[in-house]
């Protein structure tokens, strides 16, 4: 009994005694709550507070050690503060600059302050940052800061990681960066920082990563960097970097990622770096280096991705080199690199590898069976002159993920069993002699993002159906399709084009089903049908491509409702009726087309997305079929209507297309005035108005046009005198103003009769009358300066005897 009344007591003693031990008190200094809560107010000031709910656990009536994105130290001062994203993206347009940091500066505790991703302006706090001399982690990534780094960063002694990548910073580096002796990391990419890197780098002898890569940094690497003894990644890639990379690089035997690409780094790789015995990583494509690639480079047994050649470089591989590499290979880049004959068996022994990219060489033959077989998830060879069928035992591979072979001269049909590798997101097989149907086993590829089939032989009238495969991109331009067009697609389709084929019948008007379509390009085929009635209502269209087709009717005025077109080709075709007034509402800009959406999983190597080039645009530029860079599509801004029957007046409303580069309304049968608002198009270069029956003159508001370079009003009716002045000066190209009735002017070199032309008894006037005016001065100027000059000689004499005299 007593055991049994014992626990219970001695249970509630222990209790009583717990409870007497005083227990720590989080609280945070009341300075460093109130410096929070001051952040929080000016924040919410700028934003609107009813939707801004990221700090709601900041509290006054709470400890800040317990608020969301505060950590503090045992002692209770604040130590973290991860603000990264704190300003909601919904604030923007609502500008908030980086003075709202200054609360945050009287916490001066902090050993990490994370303020990414806030799209914070102005210039960097310098004076601010000077306070927090505790900081050893900075990361001020993705904003819009401007200006120059300030020098107090560079007196933060205890720093270790220092992230400025991704801002708008345009600055030379300051020499105090050399300050920074136990820096360990210094993250500068893709702030296009400039100038120079300086010696003083050299005094960061502790640190281990540096990142300055996609910026405006030039002139060569400082030879001091052979004291950075401790540096394990250095990334100067995408800059403008010079001169010779230094031996002095061999000396960091602690490298093991090493990124020079994009850079204009001259002379050979110096054979100092085969002493890099830690190297995973080398990086040095699209440079200017030359002479012969090291063999040595594949005898550092820790090299895993290798990246050399690239445009621009003039290093040669030695094609009769015996290699054994030492090494083991996940990542191979040699591009441009002059490799010919057959691909390099020695690429067989690399049994981890699986990205191989031999693209632009001179490589020939048949796909060799032990690359087939080597399970790689990525084979770039495009830009060679490999021949032969593609062998059906490479689409058994489950790792496959990437195949490019376009331009190259592979021929037969595609083997059936293509579609067994389902792991493919991209194919593409542009350029080369490909014929006969596409296999239907395709569909089965339900990872596919990116089809380019283009430029081949391709034909028949029947295709997968994709609607239940991911494409994002379909290329079968230039083939021998026919039939109607196929809409076996996704709605997740972005962009299709079918251009170059023999396709007829009606345009669909089911098109309007691919809701999210950006790009729709089916020139140069036979469609048919009236386009008020056909043309796609697609919200999201940014590009319309149906020149040299069949199509009847008129432009409806309701086009005006796809507001993102930018693109818009309906040239040689049979439209009649008049140019509608709305379509000067079309005037929108846009993202890239063909890279914003690419998903994650596509590309296999860092940068690789950048360096693909899909298939041109093709339009008619400058009076020439040309193609426009898919990577560029979002520069230009075109309207051709063309050769078609169109009538009635230019309307006025086109001069609200400011940023157009090609206006081509040429070949049919409008009248009228040219509008005086063409002055207003400022970017236009390209202004094909001939061959309709237009009269009146040539506006002279056309003389601001400062980017023309094409202005062909030949074939019409007009008169009067031509303009004259900055950029119509130079429009002297006599075909462009060819067949009108009545202009004239200094480019035809045909005089205006009320041109005014000055007497020439005036000019002999003016001149004599100048003449006697510069005589008379000399007549009266010269006595007068030969008595002036006799009495200061007097004068002077004088004061010479007076001074003798003393």
């Amino acid at each position: 009994m007593a055991t049994t009344l014992t626990t219970p007591l001695l249970m509630l003693s222990i209790f009583f005694v717990l409870n007497s031990i005083p227990t720590p008190s989080f609280s945070c200094p009341l300075h460093q709550k109130q410096a929070l809560l001051h952040f929080k107010s000016t924040l919410t000031t700028i934003i609107n507070s009813r939707l801004f709910v990221e700090l709601n656990s900041w509290n006054p009536d709470s400890d800040c050690c317990t608020w969301d994105r505060v950590k503090c130290s045992t002692t209770t001062t604040i130590t973290e503060l991860n603000l990264s994203n704190v300003v909601p993206e919904f604030a923007n347009p609502i500008p908030v600059f980086s003075d709202i940091l200054i609360p945050l500066f009287h916490i001066q505790s902090l050993k990490l302050l994370d303020i990414s991703r806030n799209s914070l302006n102005g210039e960097i706090p310098g004076y601010g940052f000077g306070n927090l001399t505790e900081l050893v982690h900075l990361d001020m990534k993705l904003n819009n800061f401007q200006g120059s780094i300030p020098s107090q960063l560079f007196k933060l002694e205890s720093l270790r990681i220092l992230d400025l990548s991704n801002n708008i910073l345009r600055v030379v580096l300051s020499h105090e960066v050399g300050k920074l002796r136990n820096l360990e990391r210094l993250y500068l990419n893709e702030n296009f920082l400039s100038g120079n890197i300086p010696e003083e780098i050299g005094n960061l002898t502790k640190l281990r990563e540096l990142y300055l890569g996609k910026n405006q940094f030039s002139g060569g690497i400082p030879s001091s960097v052979v004291y950075m003894k401790e540096l394990e990644s250095l990334d100067l890639s995408d800059n403008s970097f010079s001169m010779q990379i230094p031996s002095g690089i061999g000396m960091l035997t602690n490298m093991a990622r090493l990124d020079l690409s994009k850079n204009q780094f001259t002379g050979p790789i110096p054979s100092s770096m085969q002493k890099l015995s830690k190297l995973e990583t080398l990086r040095l494509q699209h440079n200017k280096l030359t002479g012969v690639i090291p063999r040595w480079l594949f005898n550092i047994t820790t090299l895993r991705y290798l990246f050399i050649g690239g445009a621009r470089n003039n290093l040669i591989w030695d094609n009769k080199a015996n290699i054994i590499p030492r090494c083991s290979l996940e990542q191979i880049s040699m591009t441009s690199c002059g490799i010919s004959g057959q691909i390099p068996e020695w690429i067989s022994s690399q049994k981890d590898l699986h990205f191989l990219d031999l693209s632009v060489n001179d490589l020939e033959g048949r796909f060799p069976d032990w690359l087939m077989e080597m399970d790689i998830s990525g084979i770039v060879l495009s830009d060679n002159k490999l021949s032969g069928s593609i062998p059906p035992g490479l689409f058994e591979s489950m790792k496959l993920e990437f195949l490019a072979l376009s331009r190259n001269n592979f021929s037969e049909e595609l083997p059936e069993n293509i579609g067994h590798a389902r792991s493919i997101t991209t194919l593409m097989l542009s350029g080369n002699k490909f014929s006969g149907q596409i296999p239907m086993s395709m569909s089965n590829m339900n990872r596919l993002h990116v089809l380019d089939l283009s430029r081949n032989r391709f034909s028949g009238d029947s295709f997968p159906n994709f609607r239940e495969n991911p494409l994002l991109y379909v290329d079968l331009s230039y083939n021998d399709f026919f039939g109607k067009i196929p809409l076996t697609f996704s709605t997740e389709i972005l962009t299709l084009s079918l251009g170059g084929n023999k396709f007829s019948g009606d345009l669909p008007s089911n098109l309007t089903n691919l809701v999210n379509l950006e790009c729709l390009d089916l020139y140069n085929n036979d469609l048919t049908g009236y386009f008020q009635d056909v043309f796609p209502r697609i919200p999201t269209l940014q590009v319309l491509n149906l020149r040299n087709n069949s199509l009847e009717g008129f432009i409806p005025g309701t086009i005006s409702n796809l507001t993102s077109l930018r693109i818009l080709d309906l040239s040689g075709n049979k439209l009649t009726g008049s140019i509608p007034q709305g379509i000067a509402n079309l005037e929108r800009a846009i993202e890239n087309l063909y890279t914003k959406h690419a998903p994650n999983d596509v590309f296999f190597s860092e940068n690789f997305l950048e360096d693909i080039e899909y298939q041109d645009l093709i339009v008619n530029w400058k009076n020439s079929l040309q193609g426009l860079s898919s990577h560029n599509l979002d520069m230009y801004w075109f309207l051709d209507l063309s050769n078609n029957k169109i009538s009635g007046d230019i309307p006025t409303s086109l001069g609200n297309l400011k940023s157009i580069k090609v206006l081509n309304i040429s070949h049919n049968n409008l009248v009228g005035q040219i509008p005086m608002s063409f002055g207003n198009l400022r970017d236009i270069e390209s202004l094909d108005l001939s061959h309709n029956k237009i009269s009146g003159s040539i506006p002279q508001s056309l003389v601001k046009l400062d980017q023309l370079a094409i202005l062909d009003v030949s074939n019409n009716r007009l008169t009067g005198k031509i303009p004259t002045g900055w950029q119509m000066n130079t429009m002297n190209e006599l075909n462009f103003f060819a067949n009108n009735s009545g202009l004239c002017g200094m480019q035809i070199m045909v005089k205006c009769p009320k041109d005014p032309s000055p007497p020439k008894a005036n000019v002999e006037e003016k001149e004599e009358k100048q003449s006697w005016i510069l005589w008379e001065g000399v007549w009266v100027g010269f006595p007068v300066g030969f008595f002036s000059s006799i009495l200061i000689m007097g004068y002077f004499l004088n004061f010479l005897l007076l001074f003798k005299c003393w």
